[in-house]
């Protein structure tokens, strides 16, 4: 693998510090949407804030890891800054409105990816902490959220999510079915861990007319009599193995010849997301937990 060398020392040392630069604006387009000018007939007040400016402000709270007092302040701080004459929602309007956003993002990005990777990692919600639970266990006031995730292996964009609780009983190839649903068809190739070797997983891949590269458990057998294509495949990646000697050797082979350690780059993904938001959820609340 080609190394690159920094030699340009001066100019790299003063990119590492604009990295602790914050520069907030507002646009035009921001300003003009943040009174709420969508009023309906329903009972009650109207909101005085559009869905926007609540969003923006949770936006703000992820990012910087505030609780909603403080995020209130902060906000009231920029407008002050900046010379705007907004007025801020308090931090009980921005709790209330976080339950009935609506916002649901049916399309992350806009690439057509050829590789697809698909990976989960739970969030913690409340509960002890990794420490407690490695030296007592777990107790019964530990509840977590999984996230599903399907990367760009390339450019490291996450394609599609899903958001599910610990109680709804889903494996990740059962997510993973979901998901493939709202794949791009120019995905060529999904990768995934063991956790998706499910059936109905690799039917809906081969209805996307994809190959799926996931390892089968260490005692898969084959399954002559099937017709089902995606099994087949099944029962070709296991042929495989075993013609190259079935142990974990073999496993090791084939998974290089199949490029499967592509998949560990959804890792730097999962890595960037914790980083930025961090390891817990906002909210305790199902219906505030933004997906």
């Amino acid at each position: 693998m080609k190394r690159y060398r920094i030699k340009n020392w001066s100019k790299y040392n003063k990119s590492l510090i604009q990295r602790g630069s914050i520069n907030f604006w507002f646009s035009e387009d921001a300003i003009n949407k943040w009174k709420n000018t969508n009023h309906t007939c329903e009972k009650g007040r109207p909101a005085e804030y559009s869905d926007d400016a609540i969003l923006c402000a949770l936006l703000i709270r992820t990012v910087y890891h505030l609780p909603l007092r403080a995020l209130e302040g902060l906000l009231l701080s920029l407008v002050s800054s900046l010379g705007l004459s907004l007025k801020i929602p308090s931090y009980t309007q921005i709790c209330r409105r976080a339950k009935n956003l609506g916002k649901t993002l049916n399309k992350l990005s806009s690439r057509r990816p050829h590789d697809i990777v698909f990976d989960s990692t739970g969030l913690k919600v409340y509960g002890e902490g990794e420490w407690k639970v490695k030296q007592h266990g777990t107790s019964k006031r530990r509840t977590w959220r999984k996230l599903h995730l399907g990367i760009d292996p390339d450019s490291k964009e996450i394609i599609v999510a899903e958001v599910t609780s610990n109680s709804t009983g889903s494996g990740d190839s059962q997510i993973g079915k979901k998901l493939m649903k709202k794949t791009p068809r120019s995905a060529k190739r999904i990768f995934g861990d063991g956790a998706y070797d499910g059936t109905e997983f690799r039917q809906e891949i081969e209805k996307n007319g994809a190959e799926p590269i996931i390892p089968p458990p260490r005692d898969a057998v084959v399954h002559p009599e099937t017709t089902d294509r995606a099994i087949q495949k099944r029962n070709d990646a296991v042929r495989e193995i075993y013609g190259l000697g079935g142990d974990d050797e073999a496993r090791r082979i084939w998974k290089i010849f199949k490029g499967y350690h592509r998949r560990s780059l959804a890792e730097t993904t999962m890595y960037r997301i914790k980083q930025l938001t961090g390891v817990n959820m906002r909210s305790r609340e199902w219906e505030r937990q933004r997906e």
